[in-house]
């Protein structure tokens, strides 16, 4: 896939920087020999076995390594972390020489910020936030447009005329990809009715919390709710499983081809679709420029009429209504329809 972009405006040793990830109580994992020159990637809640969110960066870390020779160093972010925790991830990373440093999901923005700043030979690179700063890449996405294109299809399976979205937490980010499968939804049948609930307020544990995602697709369930939505990260994983044990029921995956997750597989006939967001695209783009001497920064924008996100098709259980949602994607790319990036 090519990448399109919208630009909208020291070392330490290896025996130090283990100490310092021993001590922040890091899970970290290295590739390629020992600490040295290459990639700093730091995974989000939930950690880059999650099938979703996180794994889709794994997989552009993985292409990188196979593909450039880069060496790696991943590592995970806790439930209930502190900034200073981020911070002290990341600068151990940029001090230890990795280059760049690629901070997975919107809550290391204000530690990218900061720690930028510092080490102003290093790219820096933050998935789904704005950062302003010379040596920093701003990756965003049109999870709104993928969003949209999940509710046609929802609208148009559901038998009960009831479909659901379910969000990790209720934050700026995840209303993005409620507003766009609401609209999506209506527009296609106005009789539709939507439910929207959410996991936690305000904790990053929604996107680690399993169990409460399989208890609130139960309870959508239980009200005869379809299809639903899941945007949670590693949580959404207990919302399939649980509409996995319903007949007639289908859960939409997110971020990854859920379908395609080997860790999913049982499931995978209930898993109709998903709204696939390439961030490893996006995150191989960032290594390879630095790698080139050519290193990206500013915004950049990975949309629909980009191929930065779009809706999968394995299994084949959207093959009958392919061009209903070709056509709904076609009104996107054009301008013709607007998809809301708020409820």
């Amino acid at each position: 896939m090519r990448r399109v972009s919208t630009i909208t405006a020291a070392g330490v040793t290896a025996a130090a920087l283990a100490f310092t990830l021993t001590a922040c109580g890091e899970s970290s994992t290295e590739s390629g020999g020992g600490a040295g020159k290459g990639v700093g990637l730091a995974f989000d809640v939930g950690g880059r076995d999650d099938h979703s969110f996180n794994e889709s960066a794994a997989r552009g870390l993985d292409k990188a390594e196979k593909e450039l020779g880069v060496k790696n160093r991943m590592m995970t972010a806790k439930n209930g972390e502190t900034e200073a925790d981020r911070e002290q991830r990341l600068t151990s990373l940029a001090d230890a020489g990795y280059n760049p440093v690629i901070g997975v999901g919107f809550n290391y923005a204000k530690s990218i910020e900061k720690v930028a700043k510092d080490y102003p030979k290093t790219t820096f690179a933050i998935v789904d936030s704005v950062v302003s700063g010379p040596n920093v890449d701003s990756i965003t996405f049109g999870e709104h447009e993928g969003s949209y294109l999940a509710g046609v299809a929802a609208a148009l399976k559901s038998k009960n005329h009831k479909v659901g979205f379910i969000g990790g937490v209720n934050n700026a980010l995840i209303q993005k990809f409620q507003a766009g499968f609401e609209q999506g939804a209506k527009a296609t049948d106005p009789k539709v009715e939507v439910t929207s609930e959410y996991l936690y307020a305000n904790n990053d544990k929604g996107f680690n919390d399993p169990a409460a995602a399989k208890d609130k697709a139960k309870g959508m369930l239980d009200r005869g709710i379809d299809v639903i939505y899941t945007a949670a990260g590693l949580s959404g994983n207990g919302s399939i499983e649980a509409i996995s044990g319903q007949k007639d029921a289908w859960a939409i995956g997110v971020d990854s081809d859920q379908y395609q997750q080997p860790g999913l597989e049982k499931y995978k006939d209930h898993i109709l679709t998903s709204v696939v967001k390439n961030v490893d695209v996006a995150v191989y783009d960032v290594i390879k420029s630095v790698k080139d001497g050519k290193p990206l920064t500013g915004p950049h924008q990975y949309l629909l009429k980009d191929g930065g996100v779009s809706l999968a098709t394995s299994g084949g259980f959207i093959d009958d209504i392919k061009d209903k949602i070709e056509a709904a994607k076609k009104q996107i790319v054009s301008g013709e329809v607007k998809v809301k990036t708020a409820p």
